[in-house]
């Protein structure tokens, strides 16, 4: 798709410095910055969605070769007590 924007100076100028300091030309930082924006606001509404983000992004098994986790719904228990504990103080 092809798509032409008439941005106002200003925003166009700001758009060129920040393309300049990402090192990559305006078009592509704009692009960039909309992929970003569309990305966002396309989340996750059921929990196979966000599952399927989270092995997207990396998340899931990121403690996988942890050894000083045995039980792993303990360990979360704990972090949640620790957690709270610090909240009351």
């Amino acid at each position: 798709m092809t798509l032409t924007l008439n941005l106002p100076p200003e925003m166009e100028q700001r758009l060129r410095e920040q393309a300049d300091k990402a090192g990559i030309p305006a078009d592509e930082y704009a692009l960039k910055l909309l992929q970003e924006k569309v990305s966002a606001e396309a989340t996750p509404s059921t929990g196979a969605e966000l599952v399927a983000y989270w092995e997207k992004e990396g998340v899931l098994g990121i403690w996988a070769d942890r050894t000083d986790i045995t039980n792993s719904s303990e360990y979360a228990r704990k972090l949640r007590r620790q957690s709270e504990r610090r909240a009351r103080d």
